[in-house]
């Protein structure tokens, strides 16, 4: 899951609420934190934390017990969503609201 080689893409709800450097950055930690460290499901979970007015960004995943929190030197926004989705199909990943995932 979460192979950097694969296509990916981020939902108008996101791109609408969050900077792309964020974006950037959510990838950024899939890559380079996540990914090997621990075993990754096909969705995952990012809470977007205001941490005295930067972005902190808060991992977790239902069946592992571990949560990790990654501060950002990024200006928090209070128009932020509370959390974003990072999910795998296998060949496509993408980065949503959870309110879009559940219009499937």
């Amino acid at each position: 899951m979460f192979e950097a080689q694969h296509s990916r893409f981020a939902t108008f709800g996101v791109i609408s609420k969050i900077p792309g450097e964020l974006i950037d950055r959510v990838w950024f930690i899939i890559d380079n934190d996540l990914r090997g460290l621990v075993p990754l499901d096909n969705l995952l979970k990012f809470k977007l934390v205001n941490n005295d007015g930067q972005v902190s960004i808060h991992f977790s995943q239902q069946d592992l017990d571990t949560e990790m929190a990654f501060d950002q030197d990024l200006d928090y926004g209070d128009e932020y969503p509370d959390m974003v989705l990072a999910y795998d199909d296998g060949d496509i990943q993408t980065i949503l609201l959870p309110e879009e995932a559940n219009e499937h």
